[in-house]
């Protein structure tokens, strides 16, 4: 056997962002931890240091895309292997994992595709055996992929099957199918501006939505866009944006956002007038939520306590945005669909019912309670109300109207509540189409 060659790393462009690619990908679906852990914070993969803002971009975009389309990956690799992935090589696994993405979905050059897999498992001890394999695999690929491809697009082999079955019994077959083509595609950027919505997005390159978001595909690092400094806007999905339309007006009321960080929805709250206190249990996503309001040049209290034993009470209004599954953010998080299991659900539904309970308590007599949680399952949305209205005779559902979201008609349910799908608000382009799935309801204390 000829000798390999160990190549450091930094002797190639691009190899480093697909190193680190390999390893934030192997942090979430061996290790279980988040991207949004591995991306930011302190805890972030130190290797992103060292890249460029566009290898920086890179790697993000090649991490989603896997997870995105990772069932779709994984047939198509075993249809290319005689011997399946090999187990005893991780970094062998996530090469061919992010060869193969880039071939089939992304405008990378397929020689170079191949040749940066290649390089990448050449320089692990461990991997460097399969080189060989990786390189024809991927060549096979480029060939042969998009046939494989075409043949399983009808199928929902990107969303796991459990999820996939939960949908299919509360949504119906054709609306799951529907969400999960929604869920392939790329997620445009949305932002909630403070005025001037057309101004921004003319010079955003992007178009407002129905909701009064502005909708863009501009790529790359945020707080790089005009506008970002000077606080004109914030990072939030049209989805997210829509619950705070239930108080109707909010001058002079005061509102307490229980589950505030990082802090958008307290921003649209002290934007429309609101005396505002915000909570969070995380003395680290105050911190944050703090940074946001000062950039935005907004204000409100903050407190650092858990949400259920909150002392305060009489206030006009209760914002409870509730720790959930966040299923219905896999579009802009993919690593959700792999890290969420059922019994997660379940742990979470008891947090949500004993945070409703003191949402209610800390309301006065005909105050306003906006429950929502960015979660498509019923047991953290409209199970979750119906168990607060069997058990608290003070609280009765307010129903919302279409005209109070922007005429959409189609997220309004049948008893009043807001229901978005991914599959809502469709485009001619898909990337500037759909919603994060949420769930909005309102109630009056009488």
């Amino acid at each position: 056997m000829s000798q390999v060659r160990y190549a450091p790393p930094t002797e190639v462009p691009g190899l480093a962002a697909r190193r680190i690619a390999a390893d934030i990908l192997d942090g979430v679906l061996h290790k279980h931890r988040t991207l949004d852990d591995q991306l930011e914070g302190a805890a972030a993969h130190p290797g992103l240091k060292t890249l460029s803002d566009r290898d920086r971009a890179l790697m993000r975009r090649l991490v989603a895309t896997i997870l995105r389309r990772l069932g779709t990956l994984g047939h198509i690799l075993s249809r290319l292997l005689d011997r399946g992935v090999p187990t005893d090589a991780p970094r062998a696994q996530s090469a061919l994992l992010i060869g193969a993405a880039q071939i089939l979905w992304m405008d990378v050059p397929d020689h170079a595709a191949v040749d940066l897999s290649v390089r990448m498992v050449q320089s692990d001890r461990r991997a460097a055996k399969y080189a060989g394999l990786v390189n024809a695999v991927l060549r096979r690929c480029a060939r042969e992929g998009q046939p494989l491809i075409d043949e399983v697009a009808a199928q929902t082999l990107d969303i796991p099957p459990w999820l996939m079955a939960r949908w299919t019994a509360h949504y119906g077959e054709t609306a799951t199918k529907e969400m999960a083509v929604a869920l392939s595609h790329e997620p445009s950027l949305d932002l909630t501006v403070k005025s001037e919505a057309d101004a921004w997005a003319t010079r955003l390159h992007g178009e407002v939505l129905p909701t009064g978001s502005v909708r863009t595909l501009l790529q790359g690092s945020v707080t790089m866009l005009p506008g970002f400094d000077d606080g004109q806007w914030w990072v939030q999905d049209a989805a997210a944006a829509l619950p705070t339309r239930l108080f109707g007006d909010l001058k002079g009321k005061r509102i307490v956002d229980l589950c505030a960080a990082p802090g958008g929805k307290t921003a649209q709250l002290v934007q429309g007038g609101a005396q505002v206190t915000a909570i969070d249990r995380s003395p680290n996503r105050v911190a944050r939520l703090r940074e946001n309001l000062a950039r935005l040049s907004l204000e409100a209290e903050t407190v650092v306590v858990d949400g259920t034993e909150y002392p305060g009470e009489g206030f006009d209004g209760v914002l409870l945005d509730a720790p959930c599954s966040s299923t219905g953010t896999i579009r802009r998080h993919p690593d959700v669909a792999w890290l969420k299991q059922d019994s997660d659900i379940v742990m979470l539904t008891a947090l949500q019912r004993r945070l409703l309970q003191k949402a209610a308590s800390i309301l006065k007599p005909g105050g306003t309670l906006v429950y929502c949680t960015c979660s498509l399952e019923p047991e953290e949305g409209e199970q979750a109300i119906a168990d607060l209205l069997a058990k608290d005779s003070s609280m009765r559902r307010a129903p919302a109207d279409a005209s109070e979201v922007a005429g959409l008609a189609e997220i309004v349910t049948p008893d009043g509540d807001l229901r978005t799908l991914p599959s809502h608000l469709p485009h001619a382009d898909p990337r500037l189409g759909g919603l994060d799935g949420f769930y909005a309801a309102r109630l009056i204390k009488s």
